[in-house]
């Protein structure tokens, strides 16, 4: 089981409502952190790290000898990661995608691969989750690598949870798709409200069943419960503003541990989440 935590814009809440329905779920759970241009679930958890391991993107390498500067390479790199000028090739490493095909496409076989290295996945243990984490290295444009690298190590008979990058751009379509569910972290604001519906349209898109979580009720208007009311989208969670909660977090805390009420918002999401689930099974399982 895989659950998806989302949202059209940073600052919701996603990732310590990740971090909750982590620690709330029977026997324990797997995150996987794939904001991977700003992992922070390990500065919550603390967790042990006990695993590491690089990830590369294959990138072309020209044998000049071989090659007689024809341009079929540049003619098919769709990114625009080779160029020959003259009858020079010249590789743009970092607008590369690692897809292999301007080696298919080189008539003289003068291209081979290298990998080059673009981030770390990560893997620790705090308690009863176990967290795997993706980090992009500075500078690199492309974090969908890194994500499907961190995806790679879902536990098939594990309860997992995925916190997902903000936006609804290529990094977090590549977190959310093939997930069983998504959760919508949204906040009731006019930002809130254009986010969400950029979001609904993107999980929609993918085929993936979703409910929405309203954070901060009470900071803004009834917009967003509007929105989901008329789209017929299921409310899974109302959490009430509580300055506590953000002091909580400043200090790195976790706030259903000690905010009174908040482990209870969490437990009943995790609880609608888990009921959304098998009603879809039993949807499924009837046709």
């Amino acid at each position: 089981m895989i659950i998806a935590v989302a949202s059209g814009k940073g600052g919701t809440g996603k990732t310590t409502l990740s971090l909750g329905l982590a620690a709330v779920m029977p026997e324990g759970a797997q995150i996987l952190d794939c904001d991977v241009e700003a992992p922070n679930c390990h500065l919550f958890l603390n967790p042990r790290i006990e695993e590491s391991e690089e990830v590369g993107i294959p990138v072309p390498v020209v044998d000049e000898v071989l090659c007689d500067g024809c341009g079929e390479c540049q003619r098919a790199c769709q990114f625009r990661a080779i160029a020959v000028i003259g009858e020079k090739p010249m590789v743009f490493a970092e607008l590369c995608h690692g897809c292999g095909t301007c080696l298919h496409v080189c008539p003289r076989h003068a291209i081979s691969e290298s990998p080059r290295p673009i981030g770390v996945v990560e893997s620790g243990v705090k308690g009863d989750i176990h967290l795997v984490q993706g980090r992009l290295n500075i500078g690199e444009p492309m974090a969908p690598p890194v994500i499907r690298a961190v995806k790679r190590h879902a536990a098939k008979a594990a309860r997992t949870i995925i916190d997902c990058p903000p936006g609804t751009s290529c990094p977090m379509v590549t977190a959310v798709r093939g997930s069983d569910m998504a959760v919508l972290v949204t906040e009731p604001t006019p930002f809130g409200l254009n986010d969400l519906i950029l979001a609904v349209a993107t999980v929609r898109a993918l085929a993936i069943p979703f409910g929405v979580a309203v954070n901060r009720v009470g900071i803004g208007d009834a917009r967003v419960s509007d929105f989901c009311r008329a789209e017929g989208i299921p409310i899974l969670a109302e959490i009430p503003d509580d300055r506590r909660v953000a002091e909580v977090i400043a200090r790195g805390g976790l706030p259903w541990e000690s905010v009174p009420g908040m482990r209870g918002h969490v437990e009943k999401l995790s609880q609608r989440v888990l009921y959304t689930l098998q009603n879809q099974r039993r949807k499924y399982a009837d046709l």
